[in-house]
């Protein structure tokens, strides 16, 4: 099989794509025939060797797919997945490759009028959405959400699955261009994050009474901004640090505004959670199936250029998710 190997932690310059043999599935595992992968931040950072999870050298990147179970180990076969079947996956790594292994809980089927591009660029970023809003700041419809990073992957979910919950929903991205695509994608207010005026911004559109939750992929100085414009009793949660600036977090605000800075690393219920996990792609599903979400690719690259794929994620030159397509079978539903 063909796939895209990581030889050196040296980011994307450490990139290949060589010919490998395929994996097979030991017990508990499926392998899986990939169609389409999605591309993640998180994927740049375990290039350089700077991601929670550190696979030995020579790996294969990519964290989320889309494709058809080939082959079954043994003790694999769960209830509606079995080998044809067609399925996401989650993935410690692996996902840039013409085959691939997964655990069997580790598997979602997809309802047929899903296509394999849209399949492998929902998983982790509506599943972070969902997560971070219904478990962890438990959302209540009418409530202000404020998403931070709202014209990529994981913030553009967020305004969806924010509206789908009934949220009032004001966004921040950089540039008028990006701010404009959270606005078609279902913000009620989008706002450059450029702004000088962005604090006050959002206090104005608050009535002076501050957002009730952020969501905060960021970091940085947009952290710093969600500490000043939290409302009583507020959460903040912390998904992950764009910016590459880890913000330290003045208690005394918190104790003051009652407020709560929340954690949120998805890839976490795989471990400690998977059935929670598992069960809100039922209601992701649904929301598809009903058009409240439209998940947005700006990208689709074949295999070939998998380095070009994680390059625009890296320079933030696309917008939503980029998607690599691995089989030449892929459905994709956007024109050409």
């Amino acid at each position: 099989m063909r796939a895209l190997v990581c030889e050196q932690t040296v980011g994307l310059d450490g990139l290949a794509v060589r010919e490998m043999a395929d994996p097979e599935p030991g017990a508990c595992h499926v392998r899986i025939a990939v169609a389409a992968a999605g591309v993640n931040f998180a994927d740049l950072l375990m290039l350089e060797g700077r991601y929670q999870e550190r696979p030995p050298l020579p790996f294969v990147p990519g964290l989320e797919i889309a494709g058809m179970i080939d082959k079954v180990g043994a003790g694999a076969i769960m209830g509606g997945v079995e080998p044809g079947q067609r399925v996401l996956a989650f993935l410690d790594h692996g996902g840039f490759a013409e085959k691939t292994l997964a655990r069997a809980e580790d598997v979602i089927p997809i309802p047929d009028d899903v296509d394999d591009v849209t399949a492998a660029a929902i998983a982790i970023t509506y599943g972070t959405a969902y997560g971070a809003l219904s478990w962890r700041a438990q959302i209540l419809p009418g409530e202000v959400l404020l998403v931070h990073g709202a014209a990529g992957g994981v913030g553009l979910a967020a305004v969806q699955v924010g509206k789908a919950m009934g949220a009032k929903v004001i966004a921040t991205a950089r540039g008028e261009q990006r701010a404009a695509l959270a606005r078609e994608h279902g913000a009620d207010h989008a706002l450059d994050s450029e702004d000088p005026d962005l604090r006050s911004r959002i206090k104005e559109l608050t009535g002076g009474q501050g957002v009730d939750v952020v969501f905060d992929p960021v970091g940085g100085a947009m952290f710093d901004l969600s500490l000043r414009v939290i409302a009583w009793e507020g959460r903040i949660v912390v998904v992950g640090f764009a910016s590459g600036d880890v913000p330290q977090i003045p208690a005394n605000i918190l104790l003051v505004k009652n407020a709560s800075a929340l954690g949120f690393f998805w890839g976490s219920y795989r471990k400690h959670d998977p059935g929670r996990l598992r069960e809100s792609f039922e209601q992701i599903f649904d929301w598809l199936e009903k058009g409240r979400i439209r998940p947005h690719v700006s990208d689709v690259l074949p295999l070939d250029q998998g380095r070009d794929a994680l390059s625009l994620v890296k320079e933030r030159r696309s917008t939503g998710k980029v998607v690599v397509r691995v089989g030449d079978g892929a459905s994709d539903p956007r024109p050409g």
